[in-house]
């Protein structure tokens, strides 16, 4: 049994790994995809925004195919859809077809989400899954570390169609993992989640709370980190460097989300730990935005830790909400969540880019850091 749950946890966290990678690779991508399409700053962020949009249409649809057909089948046919579409992107004759191949990868590759967050709910307890889900949401950093060392020398030596065929491969062997071993497990429902499993889990409001608080915090997650090497690179760094940045922001993130998922186990807390690490990012941002024109490490190191406390939060947000929905109808409640959460990761970059270019860096990282304190607002409630 424990064998088989860690086989089924490794799955689930290497499908995620390729899509955070997808993600993560398209904001390392940045400076030479605006190079290759000569595109503007805030042309930057509406590719970085819009690729997104396949994600937001599909997320609830994905959640609730998970309830019904199983997390193998949703997973495998979504992998193999985003490694078509992200195929279909580098080849991508111009700056709209790019963006639509891109929605398209978005679109299928959201299935990760919910069938790989539920598979892993069905094999851990309520004890165990705070850490579990913690180790499978390190996924996210762990994509964004890859895709930030590998993606710019392949770039850098072959260009950016190299670039994302290889994102491509990796979605293409997550799909093979996930079709061999992202199998449910036994645990349906625990004792303690009886009181929780909700017949309509889209109508209670806890979810929603949490899903808009969830979307808050992604906001300054995508500012803190999708813009880093766009950031870095105004600042007179080089590719390579800024990509070594955003892999020690998300070196951080990891560690960040392991720890925070054992913590919130022996506390028995979710939104605690949440609402606290918001707070702590807003802080830290407000350094980040006073030193914005500081050389050396008293610009990096606000920035670097601003990043990975941004990403933080993660995991504790969807066992969260497995929890609140009861097990049974997990995939629908995290449906709901990763939709709202979708809808924050493309408005993020369409009003952060224009901000930045409408005023400064300085201003843009100001605002990302009230952001959370709102979130911390939204979701305080639900700590009590």
């Amino acid at each position: 049994m424990a064998a088989r749950r860690g086989v089924v946890l490794a799955a689930g966290t290497f499908a995620q790994t390729s899509q955070a990678a997808a993600y993560s690779g398209l904001a390392v991508l940045a400076p030479t995809l605006r190079d290759r399409y000569d595109l503007s700053l805030s042309q930057v962020g509406v590719m970085l925004g819009v690729a997104n949009v396949g994600s937001m249409l599909t997320l609830l649809a994905w959640g609730l195919a998970a309830d019904r057909m199983g997390e193998r089948a949703t997973a495998t046919v979504g992998l193999a859809g985003a490694a078509a579409g992200l195929a279909f992107a580098a080849y991508a004759p111009d700056f709209a077809v790019l963006v639509a191949a891109l929605s398209i990868a978005g679109a299928f590759g959201a299935s990760v989400n919910t069938a790989t967050g539920r598979a892993v709910t069905s094999w851990f307890r309520r004890h165990e899954r705070g850490f579990a889900l913690g180790i499978r949401q390190t996924a996210v950093p762990i994509g964004g570390f890859l895709a930030a060392l590998a993606l710019p020398p392949i770039a850098d030596h072959s260009g950016s169609r190299a670039a994302l065929v290889a994102l491509a491969g990796l979605s293409a062997v997550a799909a093979v993992a996930a079709v061999a071993w992202l199998v449910e497990g036994p645990v349906h429902s625990d004792a303690e989640d009886e009181t929780d499993v909700l017949r309509r889990p889209l109508r209670d409001r806890r979810i929603w709370r949490l899903s808009v608080g969830s979307s808050l915090l992604v906001f300054t997650q995508v500012a803190a980190t999708g813009f880093l090497v766009l950031f870095l690179e105004a600042r007179g760094y080089s590719h390579g460097e800024a990509g070594l940045v955003l892999a020690l922001v998300n070196v951080l993130a990891v560690a960040g989300r392991l720890i925070a998922g054992r913590l919130s186990d022996r506390g028995a807390q979710r939104i605690a730990p949440i609402v606290r690490i918001a707070l702590a990012t807003a802080a830290v941002l407000v350094v980040v935005s006073l030193a914005v024109h500081e050389p050396g490490v008293v610009m990096l190191l606000p920035l670097i830790v601003a990043g990975g406390l941004s990403m933080c939060w993660n995991g504790l947000a969807v066992t969260a909400t497995v929890e609140l929905a009861g097990a049974r109808r997990s995939g629908a409640a995290l449906g709901l969540q990763q939709t709202l959460l979708g809808v924050a990761i493309v408005v993020a970059p369409l009003v952060f880019a224009p901000l930045v270019a409408a005023t400064s860096w300085r201003i843009g990282f100001a605002f990302a850091a009230a952001v959370p304190v709102l979130a911390a607002a939204v979701l305080h409630p639900l700590g009590r």
